[in-house]
């Protein structure tokens, strides 16, 4: 007999355990399917609000930022202090995700240690999936289980998304890599800070991303991503370490995989599938964010599927990418448009640098980062910073008429 689940939900890093915990703390039978078995390459920033939104105990945090530091092409540096507003919490995805995972399990979901190989719909309201086991002891033969509904939140190469929905349903990505090292003991705060993010647009190190150099207390997150062919990210994120002081570190671990920039236009199947996370897109383009999105995408993806469940309608699964996108669209959109416009070339990136020096750039920056919205309170400041970033676009002097 095949277990039956309310929901699966495939994919157990921070957008499926969200999911996972809330359905069963709904009161829904739920199978968290994770081959428990990677790390995905991130700089693991988030929010300080996203403690309090997702109840994470600040000993999930491996070091706080409280400043970034941004790099251009010529080597001038802006340095864009937070303040008293908040902090950027750092996370090793090698704890958080399990942390997480666990966290589902404690609330009354099964984890199931494996990868989902194969899944279709039995034509009696049930979708029959297929799962490998990566457990060392896990056996042979498959998993077989059968759900109401599935979440595929199983990331850029989403099975899920490959299996249920036409090729063309794939969102842009960029390709990230990063190196774990440990951090050194004597620093040179010129250099490097354990409390500040280093953030670098430089056409040698991404043509049309940038690279970044994360503290994570004991260890640092040193890497870049692109999406352009023939670049080599490797070699970048060796330029990185070396520029950064770090280059006699000893590597961790190294860590690549798609990075996606743009939410799909449709994240359902209109029936019984929902996509969540990076498998339908939801990363920042421009900061490539991911993490604090990955969380509210798997809260609304889990708000969704229970009201399909309650109404029997897949129509209801429409509502996590349009309760998203209310929310989040218009900095998506923004974000996206930046990125086009600064990242284009070397030229671009070094005015964009010298945009950040701008006090009213970063206060609006660090609040519209920790407060996850568009800042509205203060609109001349928001003129200002539009003035000002027309002048630098066209080359014209700061107060000329």
């Amino acid at each position: 007999m095949r277990k039956t689940y309310d929901v699966a939900v495939v994919g157990g890093g921070p957008c499926g355990s969200m999911a996972a915990e809330r359905l069963a703390e709904m009161g829904h039978t739920v199978a968290l399917i994770d081959p428990d078995n990677r790390i995905k390459p991130c700089g693991g920033a988030i929010p300080s609000r996203a403690l309090a939104d997702f109840a994470i105990p600040e000993s999930q945090l491996v070091s706080r930022a409280n400043a970034a530091r941004i790099i251009a092409p010529s080597g001038r540096t802006v340095d864009m202090t937070i303040g008293d507003i908040g902090f950027v919490g750092m996370v090793d995805r090698a704890t958080f995700d399990p942390y997480l995972r666990n966290r589902a399990a404690e609330a009354g979901a099964d984890r199931l240690t494996g990868k989902l190989d194969a899944i279709e719909d039995d034509g009696n309201g049930f979708l029959d999936m297929t799962i490998t086991s990566t457990e060392r002891d896990g056996g042979q033969e498959p998993i077989r289980i059968l759900a109401r509904r599935v979440i595929g939140a199983d990331g850029a190469n989403s099975a899920v998304r490959r299996l249920m929905f036409p090729a063309s349903r794939k969102p842009p990505y960029v390709f990230a890599y990063h190196e774990i090292v440990e951090s050194p003991v004597a620093k040179d705060p010129e250099i490097f800070l354990a409390d500040r993010c280093d953030v670098i647009y430089d056409g040698k190190i991404s043509p049309d991303f940038y690279g970044w150099v994360f503290p994570h207390g004991g260890q640092t997150s040193i890497g870049t991503g692109t999406a352009v062919k023939g670049h080599n990210i490797r070699e970048a994120t060796t330029r990185l370490k070396q520029a950064a002081g770090l280059g006699d570190c000893r590597v961790i671990r190294r860590e690549g995989a798609p990075l996606p920039l743009k939410p799909m236009k449709k994240w359902d199947n209109g029936r019984n599938v929902l996509l969540a996370g990076d498998a339908a897109g939801t990363v920042a383009p421009s900061s490539g964010e991911g993490i604090y999105y990955a969380m509210l995408c798997g809260r609304l993806s889990a708000d969704a599927i229970h009201q399909s469940l309650v109404s029997e309608s897949g129509k209801a699964l429409a509502e996590a990418r349009r309760t998203f996108m209310r929310a989040h669209g218009r900095v998506f959109l923004i974000l996206g448009i930046m990125q086009m416009v600064w990242y284009r070339n070397d030229k671009f990136r070094e005015k964009f640098v010298a945009m950040c020096a701008d006090p009213d750039v970063q206060r609006l920056t660090w609040e519209s980062y920790l407060n996850k919205r568009l800042v509205r309170r203060d609109p001349l400041a928001h003129l200002r910073v539009f003035a000002k970033d027309m002048a630098q676009l066209f080359g014209i002097p700061v107060g000329q008429r």
